[in-house]
């Protein structure tokens, strides 16, 4: 706990890019207790046009003036994932807690290294898996733990997307592996595997392959397979492909009384299937789908709740995305 539950948490961001125009910075200005103070990003006509736009009062250039703005509590980090390390480091330091963007940081070892510096200095370390607060997604596990499906045997993913496209001539951030750790499964399969550990809890056994089919991005994989065991017993598998005809997202969980679908990206609803029929469970999507994961971290920062996605939850899941590309990023 950083406050008593009569103060509002503040925050400032790092790298006030298209992440936090909706899905997360609103949210941080209508969570509960929860306030939006100050802002940074490197074009300092950008910045200041950010917090005119969304009424917060300071802007900076530099990220340390930032951090050591007495009236910032909480530094959010939303920059790409290759920034990510040095402004928890630097955040921690300065003896604020951190919440910061997901994949945590470019691999497991950076991830430890974050995770020690908030824990020498005692803060506390958020990752922005949202999904873990989304309504959907805790339904999922309610059913689970219900008994809905019965006992759960496997889990099984497939998500495929169009071959992305070059912004202005360049590559996206998201295919430099110096900037997001990989390609585009580093950036998107990481949802999913973190919604898995969230439900199943920690995998303990991943084995994958990855390749580069296209060849239109050929320092990043497009293309990974991979199976994997959870701490629990449950056997997974998954198959992610960035250079498809089409984009198609599903997961299946089967049990021994029947089977859950859902999606991770899109807002279709949970279908349940056992012999007793077909269930179905719509939910709608928040305006702003970052502020329940917010509104729970805001909750344990004042002393009244508690957040399900830390450092030690996502370290997990970057672990798991180094194994399965283990044998594409280690090639001679």
């Amino acid at each position: 706990m950083m406050t008593n539950a009569g103060n509002k948490v503040r925050f400032g961001i790092i790298g006030c890019g298209n992440v936090t125009e909706i899905k997360s910075g609103p949210g941080l200005q209508k969570a509960d207790g929860s306030e939006l103070v100050a802002v940074m990003r490197r074009n300092g006509e950008l910045a200041e046009d950010y917090a005119r736009r969304h009424g917060v009062g300071r802007w900076y250039t530099d990220a340390q003036a930032l951090i050591d703005d007495p009236e910032v509590d909480v530094v959010y980090i939303a920059t790409p994932p290759g920034s990510h390390l040095a402004y928890t480091l630097a955040a921690a330091k300065a003896g604020k807690p951190v919440y910061v963007e997901k994949p945590m940081a470019l691999n497991e070892v950076e991830c430890e290294q974050m995770i020690q510096a908030c824990r020498e200095a005692q803060v506390p370390l958020y990752v922005a898996y949202y999904r873990r607060g989304l309504p959907r997604f805790l339904k999922v596990k309610e059913l689970l733990e219900a008994g809905a499906i019965g006992e759960v045997r496997f889990v099984s993913t497939y998500q495929t997307q169009t071959s992305p496209q070059l912004r202005n001539g360049e590559v996206p951030w998201r295919l430099q592996p110096e900037q997001s750790g990989g390609g585009l499964f580093f950036d998107l399969a990481s949802h999913t595997l973190d919604v898995l550990d969230f439900l199943f809890g920690p995998i303990t056994e991943a084995k994958g392959i990855a390749v580069n089919q296209e060849g239109r991005f050929p320092g990043v994989e497009d293309t990974v397979t991979g199976t994997y065991r959870f701490e629990s017993g449950v056997q997974g598998s998954g198959t992610w492909c960035f250079s498809a005809y089409a984009h198609e997202d599903r997961n299946e969980i089967v049990g021994s009384k029947g089977k859950l679908v859902f999606s991770t990206f899109g807002h279709e609803p949970i279908r349940l299937e056992t012999a007793d029929g077909v269930q179905i469970f719509p939910f709608e999507a928040p305006a702003h789908i970052q502020q329940p994961l917010i509104q729970t971290m805001v909750n344990e920062l004042r002393g009244t709740g508690s957040c399900a996605s830390t450092g030690d939850s996502a370290m997990r899941t970057s672990r798991v995305m180094d194994e399965l590309t283990r044998g594409f990023y280690t090639q001679d």
